[in-house]
């Protein structure tokens, strides 16, 4: 196995937020699976865990080398977490052919988030 790519990305909560404020559940709907609603909806810093997802899914766009395009839309990248609470990126849609077509075998993710700011780093793996 072998590292086929990396990501980081970096938010600010306030932007999330006022994204939130500006575009109500059109925004939400249109980044997020009903899973991450449910999950980042039920936290009591629902807006930090929001830009947690987002720099999630920036970060693993990154670690494809892949950017917007290729018919990725951004509920093509889901966060979920483990009992434990570490997280996991699942893929459907152009996300998954992309990680498919690269030889990808795992997509690592890590998140971290404060009042403030939103971080996430992606490392894909597998056989090139």
């Amino acid at each position: 196995m072998q590292i086929i790519g990396i990501g980081t990305d970096i938010i600010e909560c306030l932007r999330i937020a006022q994204m939130i404020e500006r575009h109500g559940e059109t925004f939400i709907e249109r980044v997020y699976t009903e899973h991450e609603i449910e999950y980042s909806s039920t936290k009591k810093s629902a807006t930090q865990h929001y830009a947690g997802r987002w720099a999630a899914k920036e970060a693993v766009l990154k670690a494809l080398g892949t950017g917007w395009r290729r018919g990725i839309s951004w509920r093509d990248i889901e966060v979920r977490n483990l009992r434990g609470g570490a997280p996991v990126i699942t893929l459907t849609g152009g996300a998954r052919e992309v990680y498919e077509q690269l030889g990808i075998q795992k997509m690592h993710i890590s998140i971290s988030h404060c009042r403030s700011h939103a971080t996430a780093y992606a490392i894909a793996e597998g056989e090139a």
